[in-house]
């Protein structure tokens, strides 16, 4: 079903999930739960889909409660009530106590900015990454959260899935788990490697740049070998849909060895004190395919311009 919204998908496979394995178990705070009602899951298996009202930090801590007795929850509400509100016990509860849940967000850095600040979440991702041994997924269509979900149902680590109501245009399942190579530049030409939903805007970005196009859905952990052998060139552009430098350390790290110039585009560290929507957000963030266009013009330029001279 490809015209199936990230968060569609999400509750079919979840619904799923939960006929299919007694293991699996499913932990709202509300919100959600309207979605979930006409798949008749509260009612086939109130022990495993429940509903706690709202309150995010119980919402975790159930999770944490069931894990510790063997099962394998997953706890959903938007990124800053999910992650942001709820960090000690996704630390505690799950972190300390040495076991895993699956967290799937909505909402994305500001997919409801009409909602307010309360609704924005840029930093989930960097949040969740002062944590040890979370693998964090952050899908670029439905089919790659199709893949994803079923796949962290299957194991007992702790994940967190980003869901977003921007997407790609077709999924590139080689690179949910991975680093999938879209396009490739001549040799020494830069790369750009677009998370998630990103990869679109970048595509039509660099659509007659000579340049080597990545794409993943895994930042964490990154697919260090994959980046290494795409990689030619010097240059190189991470482009994010999450606070900007979220995931340079992990490129950073993979090329530690080589000459590199790193320059990563994500949601920059303001606060636009906005409401308007999520494509506005986009075009004030620099994250539209005209704003990505700018930022890698201006990069690859200022470099071309500080090589020294070859003539005589």
């Amino acid at each position: 079903m490809t015209n199936e919204t990230m968060r569609q998908r999400f509750y079919r496979v979840t619904a799923d999930l939960l006929d299919a394995d007694l293991r699996v178990a499913v932990v709202l705070a509300d919100i959600g739960v309207g979605y979930l009602e006409p798949f008749g899951v509260f009612g086939r298996h109130p022990r495993r889909a429940i509903n706690v009202g709202i309150r995010e930090a119980l919402m975790v801590s159930t999770a944490g409660g069931m894990a510790l007795e063997g099962l394998r929850p997953i706890a959903h509400s938007y990124a800053p009530f999910l992650v942001e509100r709820s960090f000690e016990q996704v630390k505690l509860d799950l972190g300390h106590q040495g076991v895993g849940a699956i967290l799937v967000s909505i909402g994305a850095s500001h997919d409801w900015a009409e909602g307010g600040r309360t609704h924005n979440s840029p930093g989930d991702v960097a949040l969740i990454g002062t944590l040890p041994d979370w693998t964090i997924h952050v899908p670029g269509h439905a089919d790659e959260v199709e893949l994803l979900l079923r796949q962290a149902a299957l194991s007992d680590g702790p994940v967190y899935i980003r869901l977003s109501d921007a997407h790609n245009r077709e999924p590139r399942l080689a690179g949910a788990t991975g680093i999938d190579s879209v396009r490739r530049g001549s040799a020494g030409a830069p790369t750009i490697l677009a998370v998630g939903p990103m990869l679109r805007p970048v595509l039509r970005a660099a659509e007659d740049l000579d340049a080597t196009i990545l794409y993943t859905a895994t930042p964490r952990p990154l697919d260090a070998e994959r980046l290494r052998d795409a990689v030619t060139g010097t240059d190189v552009v991470l482009v994010e849909p999450y606070l900007e430098g979220t995931s340079a350390g992990a490129v950073a790290a993979a090329l530690v060895d080589r000459p590199s110039r790193l320059r990563s585009i994500g949601v920059p560290s303001v606060e636009l004190r906005r409401y308007g929507t999520r494509q506005e957000h986009d075009r004030v963030h620099g994250l539209d395919a005209a704003g990505i266009r700018t930022r890698l013009t201006a990069f690859i330029e200022h470099h071309r311009a500080a090589e020294p001279s070859t003539s005589a």
